[in-house]
């Protein structure tokens, strides 16, 4: 994968940011993910080298011993850095999320009870009743790539 791969930003564009490489992707169970990012679980992958080369996360003191980054305009999530260690990027927030891909779970007593079941829950497949719904939704979420300015769509 080339440095150009390794880019990411938020939803509306604002911020952007490049990672020499990636280092272990996880998922964390903590109250305290599963809180930032409205979700049952923290999806993070270690950042190295990361520059921001679009705007700056606005950042949160979530602990005594942590900050999470985040858009200022959009609110999406975009790191979590403990005090000394290297920043985790939000798996969600890179333009290819599919070459993170976790390999392991932390802080598993914090873990949802039915977290472990969802894989098995029933699959809603698109309906041709809802076409013209889907048909319908333009998209205003930065695309997947660096571009001039934020806010740019291609």
């Amino acid at each position: 994968m080339s440095q150009n791969e390794l880019t990411g930003g938020c939803q509306c564009g604002a911020v952007r940011f490049r990672a020499e490489s990636l280092g272990r992707p996880s998922i964390c169970h903590c109250r305290m993910c599963q809180k930032a990012f409205g979700s049952f679980f923290g999806p993070l992958v270690t950042g190295h080298g990361v520059i921001w080369t679009r705007g700056q996360p606005k950042l949160f003191r979530s602990s005594n011993l942590a900050s999470r980054g985040f858009c200022a305009d959009c609110g999406t999530p975009l790191t979590y850095q403990a005090d000394g260690h290297e920043i985790e990027l939000a798996i969600g927030a890179l333009d290819h999320p599919e070459m993170a891909a976790p390999t392991i779970q932390v802080n598993p007593a914090d873990r949802l009870p039915y977290f472990e079941g969802l894989a098995n829950l029933p699959m809603q497949q698109r309906s041709a009743e809802r076409e013209p719904f889907y048909a319908a939704v333009v998209s205003y979420q930065h695309p997947d790539h660096d571009t001039t300015r934020s806010g740019d769509s291609a």
